[in-house]
């Protein structure tokens, strides 16, 4: 149970890093107005505030990381509480901006921290 819990946590912080290059990086470019459907003046219009929630992401899977490679009981506890964190924002995300980010962020974060909780 400890190898899926780490390859989910693993993966939770690979999609926040994705996140964070779309947000940060790609935001005005085709891959990122493609993944929200923004025409060019939108994207540059909103590319600041996107740079800012990319940012968070980032510390998301920073957070996430530094679980993986901590030793317990800090890994265990760091892992729980960045995998909380991003049930909230995707929670928050579906309720105040799209209802796609409670599949595409909360869902994987639950999943993954549900592994955590069982093979703590």
């Amino acid at each position: 149970m400890e190898i899926l819990a780490n390859v989910l946590v693993g993966l939770v912080a690979a999609l926040h890093m994705y996140i964070l290059v779309m947000e940060i990086f790609l935001w005005e470019r085709k891959p990122g107005r493609g993944l929200h459907g923004f025409e060019p003046e939108l994207a540059r219009t909103t590319a600041p505030m996107a740079a800012n929630q990319g940012l968070y992401n980032g510390f998301l899977a920073a957070g996430l990381v530094w679980g993986l490679i901590a030793g317990d009981p800090t890994g265990f506890r760091v892992q729980v509480f960045f995998l909380v964190c991003v049930v909230i924002a995707g929670v928050f995300g579906a309720v105040t901006a799209n209802r796609r980010i409670l599949f595409a962020q909360a869902l994987p974060g639950a999943l993954a921290l549900a592994a955590v909780l069982a093979a703590g």
